[in-house]
């Protein structure tokens, strides 16, 4: 079910314990020289759209969220973003009606590094009036990491940023917006000593061009196996908290 699709008595019918809301959120900001700025929304909506074709009564799929906390991409421009504040209330904002209409079941899945933050923020504000509801968060490359890493070549194995994962899926999605030939590896700094640790950087601080990782080694192949494994991944987890038992 598609939310945006349904009338007002459609919604209404909608067994409210026994589906769960998919809210998709992602970013709109820059991607390096050869990734489009609606990367992150493109593929998360990729993501949830084909796990709602696969649930299609179990699932009520929101809008993707595009506006997203970017604000260290800012310095490349090719950015719109929210401040952190903003978007936690903006998740919230969001999810309220819905909880308040009755819904049991949640799950942000998300497209974007910048919101893992504030959506964790955002359902920990939530929960306690909530407390009898399931609010789950995760990013779909998180769900399915192990399997990503397993169908990587590059060095780097988890997911980056214009990197050899977000090109692979572009090049399967939507090849057109692909500029091959501004393709260009970006390699993050390796410091052992630091492993582990968190640095407030920007991405200019951080990066040559916008990207990190080794987009030269993607591939459409890939990408189609890249997506098939997160669909795979994030259908699992919705069925799992499908049959879940609400919290006390």
């Amino acid at each position: 079910m598609k939310f945006q699709e349904m009338t007002w008595p459609l919604l209404r019918q909608v067994a409210r314990d026994h589906c769960l809301i998919l809210a998709p959120i992602a970013a709109c900001e820059q991607h390096s020289r050869h990734l489009p700025a609606f990367t992150d929304t493109i593929l998360v909506t990729a993501v949830a759209e084909a796990v709602e074709q696969r649930l299609p009564v179990q699932v009520l799929l929101l809008p993707t969220q595009w506006f997203g906390a970017s604000s260290h991409h800012l310095r490349f421009g090719a950015t719109l973003s929210a401040t952190e504040d903003t978007h936690i209330t903006m998740i919230c904002e969001m999810l309220t009606p819905l909880l308040e209409d009755g819904y049991q079941r949640v799950l942000v899945l998300n497209g974007h590094g910048g919101n893992i933050d504030t959506m964790h923020v955002a359902l920990r504000r939530l929960q306690p009036r909530y407390r009898n509801r399931l609010l789950t968060a995760a990013s779909y490359w998180e769900l399915a990491e192990k399997e990503l890493a397993g169908l990587a070549d590059g060095a780097r194995k988890t997911m980056g940023h214009a990197c050899e994962f977000e090109t692979s899926m572009i090049l399967a999605v939507r090849p057109e917006l692909v500029r091959r030939e501004e393709i260009r590896d970006d390699p993050p700094a390796q410091e052992p000593a630091l492993r582990g640790l968190f640095i407030a950087e920007d991405m200019r601080q951080r990066t040559d061009h916008g990207a990190v990782g080794f987009p030269e080694k993607a591939t459409a192949e890939k990408g189609r196996a890249f997506l098939a494994a997160a669909i795979d991944r994030t259908t699992e987890v919705v069925q799992a908290l499908l049959t879940r038992s609400l919290p006390d």
